[in-house]
């Protein structure tokens, strides 16, 4: 299964987040538990990435928690971006 929409990724969001943290494909291949050679399929596609859904939220979830946002084109275009400081915890 292709990824729906649910969670949408580009290719170029994904080279633009390992980016700024200065992450190896094979580190971000070990925290998401998702194979090398998908994300690197992944980060050559000039649109929304081909993974499974799966796939794609383990990816992000693996981005979001080193700290980078992900813009959509409700933000007046897709990106990233990199928090400096961690959020605050709910209820802190």
């Amino acid at each position: 299964m292709v990824n729906s929409g649910s969670a949408r990724l580009t290719g170029s969001q994904l080279r633009a987040a390992r980016a700024l943290l200065n992450l190896s494909a094979e580190a971000l291949s070990a925290e998401s538990k998702v194979g090398l050679r998908t994300i690197g399929r992944a980060e050559k596609e000039n649109g929304t990435v081909r993974m499974t859904a799966a796939n794609t939220a383990a990816v992000i979830a693996a981005l979001e928690t080193r700290g980078v946002c992900f813009l959509s084109s409700d933000d007046n275009g897709v990106g990233v971006c990199l928090r400096l400081k961690p959020p605050p915890s709910f209820g802190s």
